[in-house]
């Protein structure tokens, strides 16, 4: 009797591992047949009114000279001026944020190309709070005093509001994609269960342009971009703009 259930022991294993095997098999694809019939994905969109606390305006500084040194010696000149005009406004240097870059400039002719000297620029940007916002003319008039131009005017969000108005935005989606679900599984006699993904994939925030300047044949530093300037942000308020933002949410149906 030992020596027969011995013999059979191999058999007995055998069978056992090929039940398990078949076990497991039928409940890893139960459990996506199930997966694959039983979720909903739904897109939650909201959007919000948001009032910009900041006007943002962006100076252009443009020089040529011989040498690259040349070119920037004559830039940092007008950058030096200008400086001084938004200090004796009340600014600080620090709320000029500046970005440089010196390239040759090419010209063309015939299809043949020529260097002829090098190329300086500087674009500067200067936050007004909305407090701030009755110094916009002097501004522009500091940049063209100076020899700079005034390449464009925003309003825009500070840091702040924009990671306000985000989660707000955000969170309204999520609601309205847990509202959506909700209605489309009770539509078939369900219930909208577990969530088993989320994916953000908008949140629509982008500056409000208020003037851009037309770059004429002697640069944007000159009065009558400054006059378009003085005539757009007069004319404009920072009214309310709208804000959205999508999520895409999937949920099992129960």
């Amino acid at each position: 009797m030992k020596k027969g259930i011995k013999d059979n022991q191999p058999v007995i294993i055998t069978s056992i591992i090929a039940g398990a095997v078949l076990l497991t098999a039928l409940i890893i694809i139960s459990s996506l047949s199930y997966g694959s019939a039983n979720k909903i994905t739904v897109e939650g969109v909201a959007s919000i009114d948001a009032v910009p606390d900041l006007m943002s305006v962006y100076f252009m500084i443009e020089t040529q000279g011989e040498t690259s040194a040349e070119a920037k010696d004559a830039n940092n000149e007008i950058l030096n001026s200008l400086v001084t005009e938004i200090l004796g406004l009340g600014f600080e240097r620090s709320e000029l944020q500046t970005q440089s870059n010196i390239y040759p400039n090419y010209e063309w002719d015939d299809g043949e190309r020529s260097q002829d000297g090098y190329r300086a620029t500087h674009l500067l940007k200067l936050e007004l709070s909305s407090d701030e916002f009755d110094k916009i003319s002097d501004v522009i008039d500091a940049g063209v005093d100076a020899g700079a131009g005034i390449n464009y005017i925003n309003f825009e969000l500070s840091q702040e509001l924009q990671n306000q108005y985000k989660a707000e935005a955000l969170e309204l989606a999520s609601e309205d994609a847990q509202i959506k679900a909700d209605a489309v599984a009770s539509g078939f006699g369900k219930r909208a269960g577990r969530l088993v993904s989320v994916q953000v994939s908008d949140f629509g925030y982008y500056p409000w342009n208020v003037f851009t300047a037309r770059e004429e044949t002697d640069g944007y530093a000159n009065e009558e971009n400054a006059a378009v300037a003085k005539q757009a942000v007069a004319s404009i308020e920072p009214g309310e703009q709208e804000i959205t933002a999508r999520v895409s949410a999937t949920f099992r149906i129960i």
